[in-house]
């Protein structure tokens, strides 16, 4: 991999969880965690797609994983795409932009299923299906990126037309290794499959119905995208209204096997931002536009943010937006279950800071204590929230900010590999094996039974 976070950074080693897994393994068994989910490495198990052999080293490599884990006690939850592909696909058809993409991702799903489904009770198929879309194919910030106007920082694509190609593809490759997974592994094995969205929560930047009609939008144009076809068959009105023939369709054998194709949604939820309708003011050019939903969004209101400040540009930390995001998911998909499979807090400046001061997290354990105790309200009112996965474990390679933010609960160093468990480490240990006593007070009555289903995630950077 050539460098390609900051300062030519990349993720060829990264941790090294591949030499290091049986020691992080340990590690997340000594503090009390009870699930791990990581992701498998699509280029790993299958060098060269339909085109090439399975790669048995690369097999090997994750049945340890899956053996020990559930040799110390851990629940795998597994991804079987998280943005890695192989190359070749990119180089014959273009990758997402064509149908093949399908027939490659269910020849993957069914081997994982094979080799590891006996293992494996939560599959996810496709990690942030939209926002790999928008990144890749609108945007152009990431692999294979291309782009066009309003974006200017990309040789080749076609920012209102790619994506929705792209998106479409993923949706149908998720839909029909759901439908071969339900129909022939899922009574075998006994295990449930979902996908999970990247997932903000929208707030209307003023009380008005524009603005509220505005921040409906944003979430139809993002978790919306991939959540209504996954469980209703089509996407939301709200698309359909302003893409019109542009948007692809289902047809009706497709729609059938698209409903009620996840057992569960995976919420990646880590901020809140305002939003302000388009369509009657003045906005950016990339948010004046359809594939937008003619939405722009804006973190401050009467020049106060809308939340604390973090190692990420556009993330602020706020707490609320937990419980009304998993509300809303609530009662617009009628309380599927849910897991919160992402959430975390990024240290603002983290290069500019010494270990001792990132050791001292004290900002990491007040954004997990109070997104936890948002959390338990949403439980009190009735959703189905069955775990929560903070993202991370350790710090690790973080796409385009490479080592500039971290996100973990164990500082690494890098020359060495070696952990080193900050203060929110030492945290979380408490909060798992004390019933969660270190939520917030007024929450703690509930923290005993809620507990039982905090469970701790990790992206395998192997």
């Amino acid at each position: 991999m050539e460098g390609c976070g900051l300062n030519g950074e990349n993720g060829d080693i990264a941790d090294d969880h591949y030499h290091l897994f049986m020691n992080d393994i340990e590690l997340m068994h000594s503090l009390g965690i009870e699930a791990y989910r990581f992701s498998i490495s699509w280029a790993r198990i299958l060098p060269r797609g339909r085109f090439g052999q399975v790669n048995p080293a690369a097999i090997m490599f994750y049945n340890k994983i899956l053996d020990n884990l559930i040799l110390k006690g851990l629940e795998p939850f597994v991804t079987i795409y998280h943005v890695d592909f192989p190359q070749e696909f990119e180089d014959r058809y273009g990758s997402w932009l064509n149908p093949e993409m399908q027939e490659e991702f269910l020849y993957m799903a069914e081997i994982c299923f094979k080799y590891f489904g006996d293992r494996v009770k939560h599959w996810v198929t496709i990690n942030e299906p939209k926002f790999v879309a928008e990144m890749a194919y609108e945007i152009g910030a990431v692999p294979p990126s291309r782009c066009s106007e309003p974006y200017e920082n990309c040789n080749d694509g076609n920012s209102d037309v790619e994506p929705l190609i792209a998106i479409h593809n993923m949706l149908l490759a998720h839909g029909r290794a759901a439908k071969l997974y339900h129909e022939y592994f899922q009574p075998k094995q006994g295990g449930l499959i979902g996908l999970t969205v990247h997932a903000c929560m929208y707030e209307p930047l003023t009380d008005t119905e524009l603005d509220r009609g505005a921040a409906k939008r944003a979430f139809a144009f993002h978790a919306g995208w991939v959540l209504d076809p996954s469980i209703f068959g089509e996407y939301p009105e709200e698309i359909q209204q302003y893409l019109g023939s542009r948007l692809p369709s289902f047809s009706l054998e497709e729609k059938n096997y698209m409903k009620n194709s996840i057992d569960f949604i995976g919420i990646n939820h880590y901020s809140s931002i305002y939003a302000k309708d388009c369509t009657n003011s003045s906005c950016s050019a990339t948010a004046n536009r359809a594939m937008q939903g003619f939405v722009d969004t804006v973190a401050e209101r009467d020049g106060v943010l809308i939340g604390g400040l973090t190692g990420v540009e556009g993330s602020y930390v706020v707490p609320g937006g937990m419980r009304k995001i998993v509300n809303l998911m609530k009662n617009r998909y009628n309380n599927i279950p849910m897991f919160v499979t992402e959430n975390g807090y990024s240290s603002p400046n983290g290069q500019e800071l010494q270990v001792n001061e990132l050791l001292n997290d004290v900002k990491r354990i007040e954004y997990h204590s109070t997104y936890l105790a948002s959390l338990l309200q949403s439980i009190r009112e009735g959703a189905d929230v069955r775990g929560y996965f903070a993202w991370s474990l350790m710090d690790s390679y973080e796409w385009l900010k490479g080592y500039s933010v971290r996100y973990g609960f164990y500082y690494v160093d890098h020359q060495t590999q070696i952990r080193i468990p900050k203060l929110s480490a030492r945290w979380y240990k408490n909060f798992l094996t004390n019933n969660g006593d270190l939520i917030e007070k007024e929450t703690s009555r509930d923290n005993a039974s809620f507990h039982k289903d905090v469970k701790m995630q990790l992206k395998a950077d192997a």
